[in-house]
């Protein structure tokens, strides 16, 4: 009973084995006849950013499109979503050899500001028909901002100036300046030679000068026109015009000689000379009132005897004034 249920198994063992291998091989032979698609389309990069464009301008960027396969595949189509992005020069079909690559030029020129994304989609004959792209980008104006926002002089004598300094700074993008108007001559603007375009990210330095004319507070505006969006860039200027407080140097000397008819007075601003004569006429007295001076300064005067033949004596000896600033 046992060695016939042995017997059994062991021929349906052995029928098993000799159907196995023509089933085997069959397969073997199926397989080796079904086609190898060979047409794969890749993208380096599929994904890119343009961050930041300026509106009105545009970037171009390049794809490259590569056939890894081992047979040649044509790109028959093309499409995108997204109005800020349009494609390059590339007219189609294009074919790609095995191994070989083509540039596809994409171009973001953004409309608006803020981020956009965009879609471009290939049909081509490899495996994968579809090919997605995808690119984003931020459409942006240039800013110019000055620093202070507001300059205060403070209280500047009438007739004399004072200079402070502002900072323009450019962001997004470069900014020219090509207008400074002051809404005041009193105050000027000093140290730029416009146009001028200052590179995004960097700063550059100007120069405001205060000369009151009168005594009080004085106020304007000085304007930055540019290509910015915020343009004109404000500067807000103020400063107190003050009087200069009313100086003179009183000069007396002792009388000359005989037949002398008259003095001239000179005066210079350093010990020994060189001195200028300041009366327009000659003084036959021995006193001499100098009120055309500035608030700060040191004077050094020195007198001549002038006789009656017009002669002129040497200079006497110096006299010093100090003059206060206020």
């Amino acid at each position: 009973m046992h060695f016939r249920v042995w017997r059994a198994t062991r021929r349906f063992a052995k029928m098993i084995a000799m159907r196995s291998f023509p089933l085997v091989a069959g397969l073997l032979c199926c397989l080796a006849s079904a086609p190898v698609w060979a047409q794969e389309l890749h993208c380096k990069p599929c994904w890119h950013s343009f961050v930041k464009v300026q509106i009105g301008d545009s970037s171009s960027f390049s794809i490259q499109l590569s056939n890894t396969g081992s047979k040649t595949l044509r790109i028959t189509s093309k499409s995108k979503l997204g109005s800020d992005f349009s494609f390059g020069k590339f007219p189609l079909p294009v074919q790609i050899e095995p191994g070989a690559s083509v540039e596809l030029p994409v171009i973001f020129k953004p409309v608006a500001r803020g981020q956009a994304t965009g879609v471009f989609t290939l049909v081509s004959t490899a495996l994968d028909p579809r090919l997605t792209i995808k690119l984003d980008g931020t459409g942006v104006y240039p800013e110019l901002a000055v620093t202070p926002p507001t300059l205060n002089f403070g209280n500047v004598t009438v007739g004399s100036t004072l200079k402070l300094e502002a900072t323009l700074t450019a962001s997004n993008a470069a900014v020219t300046i090509s207008s400074d108007p002051s809404t005041s001559p009193e105050f000027t603007l000093l140290g730029l030679d416009l146009p001028v375009t200052i590179p995004e990210g960097e700063s550059l330095s100007v120069t405001i000068q205060f000369t009151p004319n009168a005594s009080g507070t004085a106020s304007a505006k000085a304007g930055f026109i540019s290509n910015a969006a915020d343009s004109p860039t404000i500067e807000q200027l103020t400063g107190t015009g003050v009087a200069s407080a009313s100086h003179s140097v009183d000069l007396t000397w002792g009388p000359g000689a005989e037949g002398i008819v008259g003095y001239n007075v000179y005066r210079g601003t350093g010990q020994g000379g060189p001195y200028q004569q300041i009366n327009t006429a000659l003084d036959a007295s021995t006193n001499y009132m100098d009120s055309i001076i500035v608030g700060g300064t040191t004077y050094y005067y020195v007198i001549t005897e002038v006789n009656s033949q017009g002669q002129e004596s040497g200079y006497s000896n110096v006299a010093k004034a100090v003059i206060p600033s206020s």
